[in-house]
């Protein structure tokens, strides 16, 4: 079973490895090395391309992070009081949210944004000489589709181990409602919130399907990697690969180091 383990492992991370290694490398060629080298990174980010790139990116993804972590967090506290069939109703749609293809997402949202365009428009340019088009806002409202439902959960799971003694001492102490979340349940919150929205930004931010159906002729990073690769991959490409995938990666820790800080912190309360 170890070494069925270590070769599973190795067929996860093997490619990966390989990509971070031949970022390294001194030639033109991906694939062959030519000694060690940190020339791709810097030609990587002075290239006007991938920073206007990357810089779409990360308005895209910092834009959807914020309002997936005000909305998901509003939804949770919503469905939180609800009962019966109706929260299950909603469970199942929150469910669904998040296992949906991305590729299903893109579609049905290219598919509505060209269907409110057609209707908008013809008004918008005769009444105030305007056209509603794709671009950035667009594959925001589409991450925030399915990133809200990822917030949601987590703010969930931590209501439902919240001690409901504090909110009722709170509430025995005269406090108002809004008192009473603004000093005891949002502090209790806030590392679930953190961690969904750090969540939402990694999701987003790398994303490549979505984007790619409702971006228009916007350019994210991903979509500027997925079409440098099609001409070839490149230490360049390798290097911009290594960069994102560590990004993503601290994200990630970032935010399960803030939950487990948080389930302490509960616990401790």
């Amino acid at each position: 079973m170890r070494l069925y383990a270590i070769l599973i492992y190795i067929f996860l991370y093997a490619p990966i490895a390989l990509i971070v290694g031949f970022s390294f490398n001194s030639g033109r060629y991906a694939m062959d090395w030519q000694g060690f080298s940190l020339q791709w990174y810097g030609k990587a980010f002075s290239n006007p391309l991938i920073m206007d790139a990357l810089m779409t990116s990360l308005i895209i993804a910092g834009s959807t992070a914020f309002l997936s972590a005000i909305i998901g967090t509003l939804t949770a506290l919503g469905l939180e009081r609800m009962q019966g069939v109706t929260r299950h109703i909603f469970d199942a749609l929150l469910y669904i949210a998040i296992m949906i293809p991305g590729i299903v997402i893109g579609i049905s949202t290219l598919i509505a944004f060209v269907t409110l365009f057609d209707a908008l428009n013809p008004w918008l340019e005769q009444a105030m000489n305007i056209k509603v088009e794709m671009g950035v806002w667009t594959v925001v409202a589409a991450h925030v589709l399915f990133n809200i439902a990822v917030v949601c959960m987590l703010v969930r799971a931590r209501l439902t181990g919240m001690d409901r003694s504090l909110v009722e001492a709170s509430n025995d102490l005269y406090a108002t409602p809004f008192g009473t979340f603004r000093q005891v349940v949002l502090p209790l919150l806030t590392p679930s919130i953190l961690a969904g929205f750090l969540l939402a930004f990694t999701f987003s931010f790398e994303d490549f399907i979505i984007a790619f159906f409702v971006a228009g002729p916007n350019v994210t990073l991903p979509i500027y990697v997925f079409s440098s690769i099609r001409r070839g991959v490149t230490p360049e490409i390798n290097a911009v690969g290594t960069v994102v995938l560590l990004s993503s990666f601290l994200l990630l820790i970032a935010a399960q180091v803030i939950l487990r800080k948080g389930e302490k912190a509960v616990g401790t309360a």
